[in-house]
């Protein structure tokens, strides 16, 4: 079994890359409709005991996108243990976290798209400071592990292929496999939605740039995977659905399978992404999606926000859906909508910010400040060609 450097050997990088380009905007997209399906009130609630075909067919759709956090993960976790540690990353990606935060939470407040009562000081705080009061639970993981990357990055290229599986093993049987198969709720099980649940999935990432993906090498069979995980995340829902249906127990794991770190959907995100790794993009679909791939995240700080959180699905009459064939077109309509929606107010954003930039170095105290961030990336850059001249 050769890595996957070896396998990819004679493809251009970009080629490769525009691959999980490609995935990271279909994985947003899934972002998108799991947030229509579920926050739009589409998914039928399992405590009843008639659910309608069309509640069934969003329950089946959010099994099929429940991957898209997963694979996110892996996505970034691919590229962060090759690039290493940057403190103007981590500086840029706050300040996009907050100009989102405040200003779409500001318009949520002002034109009445949050109940007025919840409006009080507790919400601005959670704009002001989006981070620390977890206002994109996503966001706060993320930062949280970008600060230790320089230390868990380290570890990863020291460890041994055994060390690595044996490391990566011991987390997914802790944080994995022990909430999926017993019938009861751990009070330590964040369901995947915490910093610890990202260290994970970056480890298993790590793990295939450094060794390769083994058995799923083959695109065919990463599908395979993803399709067949989908499928049993669906069916176990369904199962778990008819039993309590029937005897009134096992309320609180109904919904269990479409939880990040069960193992059916970590599963099926592995299958995706193993599979778009073996995928060839044309050269002008990858120019378009390299693009605009870099511009996704704006998708979910803009809709994702406090200030519209709850409120942008009825714009797309989630609210009036109650047939298949509705589920599918305001599906369609609201995923294309706010992810181009997304983009392009992400794209202004950004060169707004490059303007800003621009602007502010003629201010003696940010020149002064961007120095300082440039002197720390030279520091950790120059740790990392140390090590790959070794």
């Amino acid at each position: 079994m050769g890595t996957l450097q070896t396998q990819n050997e004679g493809r251009p990088a970009k080629t490769r890359m525009m691959n999980l380009e490609l995935l990271r905007c279909i994985a947003m997209m899934m972002v998108v409709a799991l947030h229509f399906l579920g926050k739009g009130g589409l998914l039928g609630d399992l405590s009843q005991k008639n659910l309608g075909v069309t509640e069934m067919v969003a329950w089946a759709l959010e099994s099929f996108c429940i991957v898209a956090v997963n694979v996110y993960m892996l996505i970034s976790g691919y590229f962060l243990c090759q690039s290493g540690f940057k403190l103007s990353r981590l500086f840029q990606l706050l300040m996009q976290i907050w100009f989102y935060s405040v200003v779409f939470g500001l318009l949520g407040a002002v034109f009445g798209m949050v109940p007025a009562e919840t409006v009080d000081l507790y919400y601005f705080l959670q704009l002001i400071f989006p981070v620390s009061m977890n206002h994109y639970w996503f966001m706060t993981a993320y930062v949280f592990f970008y600060l230790l990357l320089p230390l868990v990055g380290a570890a990863v290229k020291q460890l041994s292929k055994k060390q690595l599986q044996f490391a990566i093993g011991a987390l997914f049987f802790w944080f994995c496999l022990f909430k999926s198969v017993l019938p009861i709720r751990l009070t330590t099980d964040g369901k995947g939605y915490d910093f610890l649940w990202y260290l994970c999935v970056f480890l298993v990432a790590a793990y295939f740039r450094r060794f390769g993906m083994g058995a799923l090498e083959k695109k065919s069979r990463g599908f395979l995977l993803y399709f067949a995980a989908c499928l049993l995340a669906f069916g176990e829902i369904m199962l778990l659905y008819m039993l309590y249906s029937q005897t009134g127990k096992l309320l609180g794991l109904l919904t269990v399978s479409h939880e990040y770190n069960h193992v059916l959907p970590f599963l099926a995100s592995v299958g995706l992404f193993s599979a778009f790794l073996g995928i060839r993009v044309p050269e002008g679909i990858g120019r378009i999606f390299g693009k605009i791939a870099p511009l996704t995240l704006g998708v979910y700080l803009m809709h994702e926000n406090l200030g519209v959180r709850y409120a942008w699905q009825r714009l797309f009459g989630a609210d009036a859906i109650q047939s298949v064939g509705g589920l599918f077109i305001g599906l369609f309509v609201a995923i294309f909508c706010v992810f181009a929606a997304g983009i392009l107010v992400e794209a202004i954003r950004s060169a707004l910010m490059k303007g800003l930039h621009v602007l502010l170095l003629r201010v003696a105290l940010y020149r002064h400040l961007v120095e300082k961030i440039t002197a720390v990336d030279r520091l950790f850059l120059e740790k990392k060609e140390a090590e790959q001249n070794k």
